[in-house]
């Protein structure tokens, strides 16, 4: 008698990746951008399960909620960003499409 419960398969790339299968994201209940965990046992086996949610950072929690209690008690500080720091910004990431679904280029992995 065995007590695996699901088995399925997918092939790695020619880039080291792969699509989870299916029945395993639906098992999983795994969406657009989860996380996932793998646990390499001793014996070489690999175990898959969904990671946990990241735990929030204190220090930049702290951080913003400083941010917005400042906001809220002297709106009068808050300025318009100069023109010529706008033109600065634009010109440095203006044309920079970002797709987070696209592949990494094999410079990046």
């Amino acid at each position: 008698m065995t007590d695996t419960v699901l088995t399925a398969e997918s092939t790695v790339t020619d880039r080291y990746q792969t699509t989870v299968p299916e029945a395993v994201r639906r098992t999983l209940n795994l969406t657009k951008r989860a996380k996932i965990r793998y646990t390499v046992r001793p014996n070489g086996e690999v175990v898959l399960s969904r990671a946990e949610q990241e735990q929030p950072d204190p220090v930049l929690d702290g951080f913003l909620s400083f941010l917005a209690d400042d906001l809220q008690r002297h709106p009068e500080r808050i300025q318009a960003i100069d023109e010529r720091l706008v033109h600065r910004i634009q010109s440095l990431v203006g044309d920079i499409d970002v797709d987070l679904d696209a592949p990494l280029p094999d410079e990046d992995e």
